[in-house]
Parts: structure tokens; C-alpha cells; sequence
């Protein structure tokens, strides 16, 4: 099926209204009155509609054209904004940037960025996800990701990536007030500690082998999607786990949780800022990341 718009019709049926007259929308686009016509005439004859009321002393667009004109001029934005990336692209920049920051981290830090960003008027679209533990190196490897901040431990085989270090991440063991585990001794035993639900982020890898941490053999498990989620269910008293010490530390200074020493804690975890090859915008965020270190995303 051939297509019988055009984008010179939208233009002329959008200049016409804008302008109040024929006449005005040829001078507005440097074109004679009759070309005007004749564009409108035979966007009528193609469509098989009238798109102007000529019965009175002013033409005036009927229903179907006024139709016509609000949908087209979403059209007219399109095709702007498609030309605008295209020349983008010719220039090295981006249409769009995906960047993923791990739930370990507060987004604060990263929206003081693209704030910055904007003005740059790159013009790049930026989405951003949230990734939990291996999720943030798998959507870099499976292109769900451009940028991947706060990745936790190593990343995975096959490179096609690059790294730096953001720094590293202390884990406490947290508890309710309420929960039974706070009358206990300290330190708390594995086996002290087995005999009670784990609260877990589930890992949010679409490819790699999702992975846990802090959870014993024979242990029950409450899975839930993030770091937020997981302090308030340890809030709640639904189970017990670790927690980024600072937010650990808020909430226990607000008196709803207890940090407690365990007998075999678990080990700092270092988190990479990870990127694929990218253009000039991608460039510039990278350039502005590396100026924010990881205590500033620290949560709490």
C-alpha cells in the first residue's frame, strides 16, 4: 500500500492554519499561492476527502482535516526530531544512552550528572535501569546497558567491556529490634543465624546465572526486588540479612533496626563503573562519573 501523505502536505495544511490564510502560508514558506493550492488540491484527490470548506467567504478545515492537522503535526515533530539524530549520528553523538546503576546505590549523585548533562544539549535520549547484584554486568554483556555503575566483584569472561574502580562496599548484619535473634549473644553463629528466614535481593540477570550472597545451606528465603525492599522487610521483621552499612546505620539510629556482630562476616565487595564503546555524549558522562566517588551514591 503506497503512502499518500507527505511530509511538504503536513508542512502546508499546518502553515494554512498557523498563518489564518493561503496566502499568508505561502509567504510563510517562501512559496507562490497557487503551489499552495495545488499541494492541498491534490492531497484531497489522493485521499479521496475535503480537507477545506470553501462554501463560505473563508475556507475553513472540516472535521476531517482539523483530524488531519492535529495527528500530522505530531508527524511533523517526528520527522523533525528523527532529521535532528540523524545528523547527530553523522557527528558522534549518541540517540540514546541506557544506563544501569545497581540498587546498592543512591540515585541521587547520578541525576546531579545528567542535570549537568542536559545543558550540553547533546540531544540524547537517557534511559536509566536499576540492577540487582550480577544484573548489572549482565545488561552491560546483552547490550540492555551502555553504562553499568556500580557493578559488584569481578565481571564476567569475554571482555567487550571496560572498568574502573568506583570503590568498595561494607556489609553489616541487621536485625529488627523485635526479631528473636536480638536476644542473643553476639557473635551470632551461622547456626543461630540458619535457624531464622534470609531476606535476599533477587538477581535481575536475563542471561547470566543469577547469584546469591548471605544465604546458608537449608536456610528459608524471602525474596524481594531491590536493597530498599530488603531493609523494609528486615524492618518488618520478616527476616534477617546484610545491609550497606550506611543504611543499616540510618535506620538503626531511627531505632528500627540492630546491627549485630556475626562470627564469620561478610567481606567488603567491590563495585566497578563498567562501559561499552561509546560516542561523545557517552564520553562526557563517563568524564563527569569519574569525578564522584562511592561514598557520595552510598545509600542511608
Amino acid at each position: 500500500m503506497s503512502i499518500r501523505l507527505s511530509i511538504e502536505a503536513l508542512e502546508v495544511l499546518d502553515a494554512i492554519d498557523r498563518e489564518g490564510s493561503f496566502s499568508a502560508a505561502a509567504e510563510s514558506l517562501h512559496r507562490v499561492p497557487s503551489a499552495i493550492t495545488y499541494t492541498i488540491r491534490t492531497l484531497e484527490d489522493d485521499l479521496d476527502i475535503k480537507l477545506f470548506d470553501r462554501s463560505g467567504h473563508k475556507a475553513k478545515l472540516t472535521a476531517a482535516g482539523l483530524e488531519l492537522l492535529r495527528e500530522g503535526r505530531h508527524l511533523l515533530k517526528a520527522a523533525g526530531e528523527l532529521e535532528r539524530r540523524v545528523r547527530r549520528v553523522a557527528t558522534g553523538i549518541e540517540t540514546d544512552i541506557r544506563i544501569a546503576i545497581s540498587d546498592l546505590l543512591r540515585l541521587e549523585p547520578l541525576y546531579d550528572i545528567l542535570d549537568r548533562f542536559y545543558r550540553q544539549a547533546f540531544g540524547t535520549r537517557v534511559y536509566l535501569q536499576r540492577e540487582v547484584y550480577g544484573g548489572s554486568w549482565d545488561a552491560l554483556i546483552s547490550n540492555r546497558a551502555d553504562i553499568s555503575i556500580g557493578a559488584p566483584g569481578e565481571g564476567p569472561s569475554g571482555g567487550g567491556y571496560t572498568t574502573r574502580l568506583l570503590g568498595t562496599l561494607e556489609f553489616v548484619f541487621a536485625i529488627a529490634p523485635h526479631h528473636p535473634l536480638a536476644d542473643l549473644p553476639e557473635p551470632l553463629s551461622n547456626h543461630d543465624i540458619q535457624q531464622h528466614r534470609s531476606i535476599s535481593a533477587a538477581d535481575s540477570s536475563r542471561h547470566l546465572p543469577p547469584k546469591t550472597s548471605g544465604i546458608l545451606d537449608g536456610q528459608d528465603v524471602l525474596s524481594v526486588p531491590d536493597i530498599p525492599s530488603k531493609a523494609l522487610a528486615q524492618i518488618k521483621g520478616l527476616g534477617v540479612g546484610y545491609l550497606p552499612r550506611k543504611l543499616a546505620e540510618y535506620h538503626a539510629a531511627r531505632g528500627e533496626l540492630l546491627i549485630r556482630e556475626v562470627a564469620e562476616p561478610k567481606p567488603e565487595v567491590v563495585a566497578y563503573v563498567a562501559w561499552r564503546s561509546g560516542g561523545k555524549a557517552q564520553q562526557w558522562l563517563l568524564q563527569e562519573l569519574q569525578k564522584v566517588g562511592m561514598e557520595a551514591f552510598l545509600p542511608g
